[in-house]
C-alpha cells in the first residue's frame, strides 16, 4: 500500500474536515491535509472559497467534501425547494414556533421555515464542477456511495475519491464501487454517524475489504490526539480524518457563544440525534436536541424536510447566544464528536498540528518500548 504522506504529499497522515476555508489551508500548511466541507456553499461561493485557498497554500494540497445522499426526499421529482419546504407539516413548524418562543427566541414566521439548498446530485454536480476548476488533491463523499458522476470525473481528473462509511457492509459496498480511500466513521464522531465505536469499526473494515482489493482507510470518531492517531494505525488505519478537534481553534468560523460550549463540555455532553438533519447525527447536547429526542415531540422528519425546520432556526439561536440571550444559550448545538472531552482550550491550527504530531511520536515510541522491553 503506498503510503498516504507519500501519495499526498503530506508530512502527517492527519486529513482535517471543516467547513472553514482558514481551517483548512491552516492545516494544509502546517503539514497535513484540509478538506474543505463544499456542501454548505453555492457554487459561486465555493469558487470565491478555493481560489482563497489556493492563495494561501502555494501549491500545497487540499480536498473538497461534497456530500451527495444516496436516499433524499424528492429525489427523482421536478420540484422546487419552495414545493419541498411545503411538505413539512403544520403540527412540526407549530414544534418549532413553540419550542422558540418557550425560549424567549424571537424570529420571523416568514423566514423561518425556507429550504435554503438540496444535497441533491444536480447541486452535487455544479459544485464538483467548481472543485476541479482547482487543483485539488481528494474529493470525499458521505451519506452513501459517491454518484457515477463523481466516480467518473475524479478518475478522469485523476483525483482519488474517498467515502464515509460506518459499517462494514458499507465499506464493502464502496470498495465494489471504485473508491479510492475509506474514512471508517465510528459513533463517537460528530456529524452523521452510524452505531459502531471506532475501535471495533477500524479493524472491520480493514478485515472486510481485504479479500476485495486493498484501499487504505483512514479511521474517524473522537480522534483529537496524536496519541489517537497512533492507536488507529494500530488497529490498521493508514491515518486519521478529523472534524470535531478544529473547531475550537483560533481560525473556526465556530459561533462564539458555541465554542465555550464546547470547551466546558464532557464527552457524555453530546448525542445522536435526527433533530438537525433528519438523519442520526451526533451533536452537542442542548434544549433542542432535549426537546426534538422527548416523547412528545412529533419526531424528525426526513432529509433535507427536516432542515426546513432547523437550518434557519439554529443561525437564529446562535446569533441571539452571543448577544446573552439566555435561552438561545440553552438551545445553541452544533455538530461535534465525543473528543470533546479532550477540547479544553482554544489554540492556533498550527499548533494543534504540532501538539499531535509530538504526542503521535510519544505514543509510537511507548508502543515500541512495550515490545522490546
Amino acid at each position: 500500500m503506498r503510503d498516504l504522506c507519500e501519495q499526498f504529499g503530506i508530512d502527517l497522515p492527519l486529513f482535517a474536515f471543516s467547513h472553514c476555508r482558514d481551517v483548512v489551508a491552516a492545516v494544509t500548511n502546517a503539514g497535513g491535509l484540509g478538506v474543505l466541507g463544499a456542501s454548505s456553499h453555492t457554487p459561486e461561493e465555493l469558487e470565491h472559497e478555493l481560489a482563497w485557498i489556493d492563495e494561501q497554500v502555494g501549491g500545497r494540497p487540499y480536498g473538497v467534501d461534497i456530500v451527495v445522499p444516496d436516499r433524499l426526499v424528492g429525489d427523482g421529482e421536478s420540484v422546487s425547494r419552495a414545493e419541498l419546504a411545503e411538505r413539512v407539516p403544520e403540527a412540526h413548524r407549530e414544534f418549532v414556533r413553540g419550542l422558540l418562543a418557550q425560549h424567549g427566541v424571537a424570529a420571523d414566521p416568514d423566514e423561518l421555515f425556507v429550504l435554503d439548498r438540496v444535497p441533491d446530485a444536480e447541486t452535487g454536480e455544479r459544485l464538483l464542477d467548481v472543485a476541479f476548476r482547482h487543483p485539488i488533491r481528494l474529493i470525499a463523499n458521505a451519506l452513501g456511495v459517491p454518484p457515477p458522476f463523481m466516480t467518473e470525473r475524479a478518475k478522469a481528473e485523476g483525483v482519488p475519491v474517498a467515502a464515509l462509511v460506518g459499517a462494514k457492509e458499507h465499506a464493502v459496498r464502496q470498495v465494489r464501487a471504485g473508491v479510492d480511500l475509506l474514512i471508517a466513521q465510528g459513533a463517537e464522531a460528530g456529524g452523521h454517524v452510524g452505531e459502531v465505536s471506532t475501535l471495533v469499526l477500524v479493524p472491520e473494515v480493514v478485515e472486510a475489504i481485504r479479500p476485495i482489493r486493498e484501499v487504505p482507510v483512514l479511521a474517524a470518531g473522537g480522534i483529537v490526539t496524536g496519541r489517537q492517531m497512533a492507536a488507529a494505525i494500530a488497529l490498521g488505519a493508514a491515518g486519521a480524518w478529523t472534524g470535531s478537534v478544529w473547531l475550537t481553534t483560533d481560525e473556526a468560523e465556530t459561533a462564539p457563544h458555541t465554542v465555550q460550549k464546547l470547551l466546558a463540555a464532557s464527552s457524555r455532553d453530546t448525542v445522536r440525534s435526527r433533530s438537525r438533519t433528519g438523519k442520526p447525527c451526533r451533536q452537542l447536547r442542548s434544549a433542542w436536541t432535549e426537546a426534538w429526542d422527548a416523547p412528545e415531540s412529533p419526531q424528525a422528519l426526513p432529509m433535507p424536510l427536516q432542515s426546513v425546520l432547523a437550518r434557519r432556526a439554529l443561525a437564529r439561536v446562535d446569533k441571539l447566544a452571543e448577544s446573552g440571550n439566555t435561552g438561545a444559550q440553552e438551545l445553541a448545538t452544533y455538530f461535534v464528536g465525543q473528543g470533546v472531552g479532550l477540547m479544553t482550550t482554544s489554540r492556533p491550527v498550527r499548533e494543534v498540528v504540532r501538539a499531535m504530531a509530538e504526542d503521535y511520536l510519544q505514543a509510537v515510541d511507548r508502543l515500541n518500548a512495550s515490545v522490546t522491553g
